[in-house]
């Protein structure tokens, strides 16, 4: 198999997984209210292919390879109801960003009060 017939091999392989049922999972209803789960896809691939020897040897030579990878990050849902419509996000970065912040100088500061 030649490097462009695996390339499209493999992001063939890839496209068929992460598809819009990745994207946006399965509705959940209950209680009067519709949830779809909504993540983000990350993939990537590379391959590679080889042939003949190296230098002036008489010794043939082949490769190949090939790689891919797939990441799914959840990002938050879609909530239908009588009431508007709306996206809740799972996590804010600020947020986020503030609650590590927060538990490093409480690490510290409690590290600080045991060594005493």
């Amino acid at each position: 198999m030649g490097s462009v017939a695996l390339l499209q091999s493999l992001r063939e392989s890839i496209l068929g997984h992460a598809g819009v049922k990745t994207v946006y999972g399965e509705p959940i209803t209950a209680q009067g209210k519709t949830v779809i789960p909504v993540a983000k896809i990350v993939y990537g691939f590379g391959a590679g292919a080889g042939t003949g020897g190296v230098g002036n040897s008489s010794a043939t030579g082949e490769g190949g390879g090939g790689g891919a990878g797939v990441r799914t990050i959840p990002v938050g849902v879609i909530e239908i109801s009588d009431q508007p419509t709306r996206f809740i996000p799972i996590t804010s970065r600020k947020k986020l960003a503030a609650a590590v912040v927060g538990g490093i100088l409480f690490g510290l500061l409690f590290a600080r009060r045991k060594r005493r």
